[in-house]
């Protein structure tokens, strides 16, 4: 008897056992259907697209008991999808039935003044005057971890759907349930084991409660329905992101190149160089870069006040990623001590084991999924997807890619594109004709030296920038979002390890081609220029690496940063 977990079979239920353990308490899993009759208290974490859910509880014979389980009073805990399903309906899914405890249906967000999905940290404001006895140590002052495309809409004039409502999110000018509470259920729209320590309070708030406080909380009286404020609360996302790879050992480390070369180089000695330079000097030359442990480094940015961590491996056996068991560990380790979002990309595709079985995109991504990942990012896969595409007589895609195979069961919210684009100049602009003339980008009398009077387009690459494709960026971003991509992760080769700055040019052209969000990264190498790629392009989030693992810029600065320039950034 006691706490039980849900595991519907897809999404990361990973991280909020992690959470729950950090927390010291125990729990149990649903492993069949009798178990519910075993659980004093159900917690129902997950995220992927409704039908998935419905359809796997439903398979394994859960679906009813769960059902039952609501019903007969006992405490709750719906997260994510866990909360989605009380509901009678979705959009996401049309003719799937959910549990119908709300009498009202999920619908989607418009995309007119925002990017979906709502990815990112948000507010929340109560629907009670005042009851902080059952706020369930939620926090007006602080934000929390949103990924979805589907939301139920607050709509006061449902009086029996808006008794359900505790809390409400806005989202552009749309203003959504972001909690429910009544009787015995509580859910979240947000994600408490991804919303740091403000997000673990609330886990740890409603788990110290004894199991008769939870399973009641009174009607209260509601306030009136408001406006949508002009600005919601959507911060601005800082990612660190750590490229990790085996050296020459055999040990992952997390490294870090000028234009992906990850190799150190031999440095020309002078006069003053001792003889220990020189013999440091000797044995470091030619060998993999190694700027720390992936799981320490992973450790000390989430306490830095990074709001999601990025893990890619670069090389280390990508050949065969279920095989991959050391950075299947990292993830695991990492996940034990992180609560924000972590994205793996790496080998998301299929393969064949050197023994011949085959594994798909799909295998590898669950398997990473259930070691702790919220998001897989996929790279020279997805050039080659919408490449496909484009030279099909459809012009859609046919099912089989890993985007499109990924993001059916798991929501597009979990699928992350990563595009490497170099710039490819044009000799005499002005009479240029070519394919590409409407993303042509010209440079301008302000901006650096080297590229006044100059236009160039940007060519995708891949196999780590090794190799050009005949497509543009425009046309990949795009494709990739056709095909069910939640997010793009926006890389420039020509700035990567510069410093310069972001590629701001190149950053407007994709955030202007598209409706999902897109993180820049490559080429920071001050706090001001988060600054400016924020001010300047309107992204979600900015990534960076090398100056982060170098100690030259620390993840405060970038939020100091931020908050003197105005700019919504978490705490």
């Amino acid at each position: 008897m006691g706490l039980f977990l849900l595991d519907y079979g897809a999404g990361n239920v990973q991280s909020l056992a992690n959470s729950l353990k950090k927390l010291g308490h125990d729990f149990q899993w649903i492993q069949e259907p009798e178990d519910f009759h075993k659980a004093t208290s159900l917690v129902f974490p997950g995220v992927g697209a409704f039908h998935a859910a419905i359809d796997h509880l439903d398979s394994r014979g859960l679906l009813k008991p769960l059902r039952e389980y609501i019903d007969s009073g006992k405490p709750y805990f719906g997260i994510c999808i866990g909360m989605q399903v009380l509901f009678e309906s979705s959009a996401e899914s049309p003719g799937v039935r959910g549990l119908g405890c709300i009498p009202c249906s999920i619908d989607s967000f418009s995309n007119q003044d925002k990017s979906v999905p709502h990815m990112g940290w948000n507010s929340i404001e109560f629907l009670d005057i005042e009851d902080p006895v059952h706020h369930e140590g939620m926090d007006p002052s602080s934000h929390y971890y949103f990924v979805h495309s589907y939301r139920a809409k607050y709509d006061p004039s449902n009086q029996e759907a808006a008794q359900w409502a505790h809390a409400t999110t806005q989202y552009g000018q749309e203003v959504f349930t972001a909690s429910v509470r009544r009787g015995n259920v509580f859910g979240t729209q947000f994600h408490p084991e991804k919303s740091g320590l403000a997000g673990l309070k609330i886990l740890d708030t409603w788990l110290r409660k004894s199991e008769d406080a939870r399973a009641y909380a009174p009607t209260t009286h509601r306030r009136s329905p408001r406006e949508p404020k002009p600005k919601d609360g959507l911060t601005k996302r800082i990612v660190a992101c750590m490229d990790v790879r085996a050296n020459d050992e055999g040990d992952l480390v997390v490294t870090k190149g000028d234009q992906y070369d990850v190799r150190e180089k031999t440095v020309p000695t002078s006069s003053s160089s001792t003889p220990t330079d020189v013999s440091i000097q000797a044995k470091t030359a030619g060998a993999v870069r190694n700027l720390g442990k992936p799981v320490s480094l992973a450790s000390q940015y989430f306490s830095s006040g990074a709001d999601e961590l990025c893990l890619l491996n670069i090389t280390s056996f990508r050949h065969s990623p279920l095989l991959d068991q050391p950075m299947l560990a990292v993830v695991r380790a990492a996940a034990e001590c992180v609560f924000v979002p972590l994205t793996i990309g790496g080998g998301i595709k299929d393969t064949i084991d050197p023994d011949g079985t085959k594994r798909s995109a799909l295998e590898v991504a669950g398997a990473y999924f259930r070691a702790g990942a919220d998001k897989v990012s996929i790279g020279s896969e997805a050039v080659y997807a919408v490449e496909k595409m484009l030279a099909s007589e459809s012009g859609e895609g046919d099912g089989t890619s890993a985007i499109e195979t990924i993001a059916k069961p798991y929501g597009r919210q979990a699928v992350v594109v990563s595009i490497d684009p170099r710039r490819v100049y044009i000799d005499n602009p002005t009479n240029y004709d070519g394919p590409y003339q409407d993303e042509l980008v010209f440079g301008k009398p302000s901006g650096l030296e080297r590229e006044r009077g100059k236009a160039w387009w940007y060519q995708c690459t891949v196999s780590g920038g090794r190799e050009n494709r005949p497509l543009s960026v425009v046309q990949l971003a795009k494709g990739v979002e056709k095909l069910g991509a939640g997010e793009i992760l926006l890389n420039s080769i020509d700035r990567d390890g510069t410093g310069l700055g972001f590629d701001l040019d190149l950053v407007n052209l994709v955030k202007k081609s598209v409706r999902i969000p897109v993180v820049a990264s490559s080429g920071a190498g001050k706090a001001e220029h988060f600054v400016q790629v924020f001010e300047g392009t309107g992204v979600e989030a900015a990534l960076a690496a090398g100056i982060f693992h170098r100690g030259e810029v620390g993840i405060e600065d970038v939020k100091e940063a931020l908050k003197a320039a105005g700019i919504n950034a978490r705490e």
